[in-house]
């Protein structure tokens, strides 16, 4: 679980920081994207504790409790990242009647729970 954890946080950081992304539109300010790395590293400082805490044969309670409280920061992240994709980026392509992203989105959102 840790790695995978660590392994999304990863990806989520390099999907931040790319140029590659369907769009050139920057969706949040430089402060909200301050606001969102920080979140990240705080994540990723409990995702390290929580391998340190199965290395420890930490209680089994003590790894759910942490494990539920990083899925839910990421939860956060997530919701914080599409609330800027719908009132940024999908708002802008659709003023311009291009619906690539809305699509794109549509697809995503079938392919998540």
């Amino acid at each position: 679980m840790t790695e995978i954890a660590i392994g999304a946080i990863l990806i989520f950081l390099k999907f931040m920081n790319s140029h590659e992304h369907s769009s050139k539109t920057h969706c949040r300010t430089d402060e909200t994207k301050r606001k969102l790395i920080v979140r990240l590293r705080r994540i990723e400082g409990q995702t390290r504790a929580l391998q340190q805490m199965i290395a420890d044969d930490r209680a089994c309670i003590d790894v759910l409790r942490l494990t539920s409280s990083v899925t839910g920061a990421l939860r956060g992240v997530w919701t914080e990242v599409l609330n800027d994709h719908l009132k940024g980026c999908i708002r802008e392509s659709l003023e311009r009647k291009d619906t690539h992203l809305l699509d794109e989105l549509a697809e995503l959102l079938k392919k998540s729970r």
